[in-house]
């Protein structure tokens, strides 16, 4: 298993090194997993100015997986567009043609009053988001920003979506519907934009191939609405670029923290760049608080969808579920009662439990 490792920035290096030691911890009980590190993000413009360097590139094409930690930092707000850390982690998934973004939101049974609403509302909560990743308006040209004729600068952006791109998703939503309880819910904007009258078409057609899963449709903004009103109406979710990314962002909120969300973001094949979806936050970077739970378990979601390793997820997902039934809590889902752990603590208790 060769795994490029991307650490980052911010709280990157640190809970990327934590996953690291689990995996190094697979390795001892006879895994043959093959690690090997590069830069990316702001870290890849201090090495090389540039987010996403040619040799990063290269070794991300040659591995089966990637692990990448966050990227940004406040110091990287000023320069250009191109230079900036969140350009490296678009390219990095256009480049490997990551379409498939998967995002679980599930609430463990031991961190149900961390969750903002109410225990009975997330009790037994299990979501899962799949979110389109290469298309949509954080791709679309032309985008910019111009001056008009008045000299008033006006920023645009370009929303669109391909048949194939909408196809090619909704066949991996219905598939893993058929995995779970087979339902699945397709959140849009066909009321106002034609991106989404078109989305819902091409799902619907998409549909009559998985008669057994039950489809349903629902704007965005009523979606966001459910989410917190009652989310274990929801199964599986499909939506594009946006609107997942915002949705998956509000989702990890009814799991009680961010820092407990892995991601994993699949080719055609299922060779994957895995890394949890809280940002770098840089304003806690080096002070060994951070969660690096997201990150483990970014790991499980490796071992299931690229190796095809479900007995060595589950062992990790049980690592997981362990440590937190012992009361081992960083900052961040810490509860009167509960024992408070750094980053690097919380790693090595994982492993331990592994």
């Amino acid at each position: 298993m060769k795994i490029a490792v991307l650490p980052g920035d911010g709280i990157g290096p640190e809970i990327v090194a934590q996953a690291a030691k689990v995996l190094e911890a697979l390795r001892s009980d006879g895994l043959k997993i093959e690690l090997e590190y590069a830069h990316i993000g702001g870290a890849g413009y201090d090495a090389a100015r540039d987010p996403f360097p040619a040799e990063t590139e290269k070794l991300a094409l040659a591995s089966d997986a990637v692990l990448l930690g966050a990227v940004g930092g406040y110091q990287y707000d000023t320069l250009p567009r191109p230079m900036r850390p969140e350009q490296g982690l678009l390219r990095i998934r256009k480049g490997l043609n990551l379409f498939a973004n998967l995002r679980p939101a599930l609430v463990y049974p031991e961190l149900v009053d961390s969750s903002s609403l109410k225990p009975e509302l997330v009790s037994g909560l299990d979501i899962m988001i799949l979110r389109e990743l290469t298309g949509d308006i954080y791709f679309g040209q032309p985008r910019g920003i111009r001056t008009l004729e008045n000299g008033e600068r006006q920023g645009f952006d370009t929303m669109h979506y391909s048949e194939s791109e909408i196809r090619r998703v909704a066949h991996v939503g219905f598939q893993i519907a058929m995995k779970r309880n087979k339902k699945m819910c397709s959140v849009d904007k066909a009321n106002v934009l034609d991106t989404s009258m078109l989305w819902r078409e091409i799902v619907g057609e998409v549909a009559k191939d998985y008669p057994e899963v039950v489809l349903s449709h629902m704007y965005v903004d009523n979606a966001a609405m459910q989410l917190v009103r009652a989310p274990k109406q929801f199964d599986v979710i499909l939506t594009g670029n946006i609107f997942g990314d915002i949705l998956s962002d509000e989702a990890s909120m009814l799991t009680g923290s961010i820092g407990m969300l892995p991601s994993a973001s699949l080719d055609a094949n299922n060779k994957g760049l895995y890394e949890p979806c809280h940002g770098s936050a840089p304003d806690i970077a080096g002070m060994d608080i951070a969660n690096p739970l997201a990150t483990i378990l970014s790991v499980a979601m490796m071992m299931r969808y690229t190796f095809g390793q479900e007995e060595v997820a589950q062992r990790i997902e049980a690592a997981v579920r362990k440590t937190l039934q012992l009361g081992l809590r960083t900052g961040d889902i810490y509860q009167d009662g509960m024992q408070k752990v750094g980053t690097a603590a919380m790693g090595d208790a994982v492993v331990k439990a592994l």
